[in-house]
């Protein structure tokens, strides 16, 4: 059973046909929008802060959002696939973007549309992350545009996959 806490009376609030696996936790002010996944041993702390996630989201196994008390909220837009250990932090991460496994996106980074991260990249605190590019490196730099072929091929195609991933758990 996952772990779904309220914190100060704030209980997280899921979408529609969303998947949680058991060992995932969730808690506080979190607001996951429809079709979105968090996997094992993920974690989304709205503890000291909020997080707001959009449609089709998928943290996978190992990842961790939070955000800075005080500070920094976490909100993260549609379409976003999230990578295995990757740590999201007091960050804002629009639509259609792919965060390799192992990056870490750092607090008031702002990621733009269409863009990947890759994988084991830091985005240093107050990054502000072009739209429609790749970045990798430490720290994170941009290293080319992306093309369709690779929102198409990339993040799309993640991002169906873990749908359809999640669609295997809730057949059982």
């Amino acid at each position: 059973m996952p772990y779904i806490l309220p914190v100060k009376g704030i209980l997280p609030v899921m979408g529609n046909d969303c998947f949680v696996a058991p060992n995932a936790t969730i808690v506080g002010d979190v607001v996951m929008g429809d079709s979105c996944s968090v996997w094992f041993n993920a974690v989304i702390r709205g503890d000291v802060n909020s997080i707001r996630m959009g449609n089709k989201v998928n943290v996978q196994d190992g990842a961790v959002i939070h955000c800075t008390y005080q500070k920094t909220k976490t909100i993260i837009g549609n379409n976003v696939s999230i990578g295995h250990n990757a740590i999201v932090h007091g960050c804002t991460v629009e639509d259609n973007v792919l965060i390799g496994m192992g990056a870490i996106v750092m607090d008031n980074v702002h990621i733009g549309s269409n863009t990947i991260i890759a994988a084991g990249a830091v985005v240093l605190e107050n990054t502000q992350v072009e739209a429609g590019a790749i970045y990798a490196g430490v720290p994170a730099k941009k290293v080319k545009n992306i093309n369709e072929s690779l929102i198409n091929g990339e993040i799309n195609r993640i991002a169906d996959n873990y749908l359809m991933y999640s669609g295997w758990f809730k057949e059982e």
